[in-house]
């Protein structure tokens, strides 16, 4: 924890969450590497006469680029799965957070890990990740949607697999039978968690009219109350930005809002250097930058809407389809979850819920990403499947003692009755 805070910044509660994921994600793999891998006999469409089985293998080298804002979650999650299933990993971690990953190297030694197969190396994106992108059998990236583009594209022509998560804008909708108090409670921790660099972190929040004025009431109140700084003490709320170059662009993005005649409810101050205070704008205009773009930095906007619809038809109004949260009684929760253009749904939570169910996968629609980490496919992904089928009594074209028609009225009587030899 102590070295996370040290190369990121962020606070030590942010630090152990860090911690509890990456042991819960291994577990959940050593748990469950055995079932997924082993040989697993699937129908076949000619039972009894047909045996089927599909196997597993690993991929062979899988590549990983890693992004800074949660340099051990980030280098571990994935790579444990790509490891349990029988690869090798070579990891480029951000230039911002490489000491994160080394350690990770070293405790993974420590586990009894062989030698060089888990390799980090550090160094710049356009040199190192280049050259991993060159010769790696698998790439798993996180970060933007831009890089991410290109990374496919490099991908793409060599025909090896592919993986990323990628940009969000994500949103998080208060009905009208919402709990407020919970509501406001539960944005402070969904907007500010990590000083907001998190790509599942929200940045649009819309509110019914019916409860608009005591949720935003009841939420600028608790972000005014949290406590911004450097440290290890568990009471700092939210640390630092990962540089001062980020802070000056999440500024950036936040005065051309106030230009184009958003109201700052809160913040939209800069605490020196890496600091940014935490900030919620309302009526921002659709022209302003931080409307659609990502802001990644502890900004977010609240929206007064009409109806629970006008919020869904809001919230999927974005390029994006990473993460969403909907605060509501359970029903109208499950109502309009069920309605949202994104991966992972969180109903009466911001984030944590979806990200630490580790049985189910986690991912991005559209320009959020492409495949999914977490879940089977977390680690299936990183292998290659190959079909055995054993054919036994006859061949798959008939018995000899049958002419070509005959049996080709056998199996058409056989399709049309829905039973018999074919599925």
């Amino acid at each position: 924890m102590d070295l996370i805070q040290e190369e990121s910044g962020k606070n030590r509660l942010s630090a152990h969450e860090e911690v509890l994921d990456s042991a819960m994600t291994a577990r959940h793999y050593a748990n469950r590497a055995r079932a997924l891998l082993k040989p697993r006999r699937v129908t076949a469409t000619l039972p009894g006469i047909t045996r089927v089985w599909v196997q597993r293998e690993p991929v062979g080298v899988v590549g990983i680029i890693a992004p800074w804002n949660y340099p051990l979650t980030m280098a571990g999650s994935d790579a444990f799965a790509a490891l349990m299933a029988g690869n090798a990993v070579v990891l480029k971690p951000a230039s911002h957070t490489p000491r994160t990953a080394l350690l990770l190297a070293e405790l993974l030694g420590e586990a009894g890990l062989p030698e060089d197969v888990f390799s980090v190396l550090p160094g710049r994106g356009d040199e190192v990740g280049a050259v991993i992108v060159e010769h790696c059998d698998y790439l798993m990236f996180t970060g933007s949607t831009a890089t991410g583009r290109e990374l496919a594209a490099q991908a793409g022509r060599r025909l090896i697999g592919f993986s990323a998560e990628l940009g969000g804008k994500n949103a998080m909708i208060v009905a009208d039978d919402a709990d407020i108090a919970k509501a406001a409670r539960g944005a402070l921790n969904a907007c500010f968690s990590n000083a907001g660099q998190l790509c599942i972190s929200i940045e649009r929040i819309y509110v019914h009219e019916s409860v608009a004025e005591e949720f935003t009431a009841e939420f600028v109140r608790h972000v005014n109350a949290m406590t911004v700084g450097p440290g290890r003490g568990w009471e700092v709320d939210m640390g630092s930005l990962i540089s001062e170059e980020h802070a000056q662009r999440v500024s950036e993005l936040v005065d051309d809002a106030v230009r184009e005649g958003a109201t700052v409810l809160t913040g939209a101050t800069s605490l020196g250097g890496r600091f940014y205070a935490p900030t919620v704008l309302a009526d921002v205009p659709p022209q302003a930058r931080l409307y659609r773009e990502e802001v990644f930095g502890p900004v977010v906007y609240v929206e007064t809407v009409a109806s629970n619809d006008d919020a869904v038809r809001r919230a999927n109004d974005t390029d994006y389809g990473l993460n969403a949260s909907v605060w509501a009684a359970p029903a109208t929760g499950r109502a309009l979850a069920s309605l949202l253009h994104a991966g992972t749904v969180n109903i009466n939570e911001g984030y944590a819920a979806a990200w630490i169910s580790l049985h189910a996968p986690m991912g991005g629609w559209k320009q959020s990403g492409v495949g999914r980490r977490h879940g089977d496919q977390g680690l299936l992904k990183f292998t290659e499947a190959r079909t055995v089928a054993e054919q036994r009594f006859m061949p798959v074209a008939g018995p000899s003692q049958l002419s070509r028609a005959r049996y080709a009225e056998v199996l058409a009587k056989a399709l049309r009755l829905g039973k018999g030899l074919l599925p």
